[in-house]
């Protein structure tokens, strides 16, 4: 499988999936997150995943190119959160899966309150929707959801979506 994983971080995932795969490309918008990322890989002699320094809507990929996109922790702190949903539909071969996992505060909004009031000073942006939210912007890019887990109302849910159309 070539895969795709945005908001990479650290690298901890595509270092975990690495060993079952035949390329993994993580990028993320930290040079920070880049550097301790391929360290970590170094440090294991992991050789099939290329870390590069992108967001997502700077990375370009072609059409039909990935077998499987992941993108964890980061939908809900993107401002154009369908724009990406789409580009990753374009992104992936026929029958490819998008799994990720995502913050749906939509229904704590106390709580998103004071997190929004607090960050926004820092940069930090969270948008607020729920896991049906969620659902329906990846159903809406024609994305057939095969599983979905979400351990209580306001936390994060898994979805694993597969192309369809």
């Amino acid at each position: 499988m070539e895969v795709l994983e945005f908001g990479c971080g650290t690298g901890s995932t595509a270092i975990t999936h690495a060993p079952y795969v035949k390329h993994i490309q993580a990028i993320d918008i930290s040079s920070k997150m880049i550097e301790i990322a391929q360290g970590k890989a170094d440090a294991k002699n992991i050789e099939n995943i290329t870390f590069q320094r992108s967001s997502i809507d700077e990375f370009s990929a072609a059409d039909q190119t990935f077998d499987a996109v992941m993108g964890h922790s980061i939908l809900h702190l993107l401002s154009n959160k369908e724009a990406v949903i789409a580009k990753v539909h374009k992104m992936l071969k026929p029958g490819g899966i998008f799994v990720t996992s995502t913050v749906c505060i939509g229904n704590t909004m106390k709580f998103f309150k004071v997190i929004k009031t607090i960050g926004k000073p820092f940069g930090l942006i969270l948008r607020a929707f729920t896991a049906k939210e969620l659902e329906g912007s990846l159903t809406d890019a024609r994305f057939e959801i095969d599983y979905q887990w979400q351990p209580g109302e306001g936390k994060s849910v898994f979805i694993v979506a597969k192309k369809a159309g």
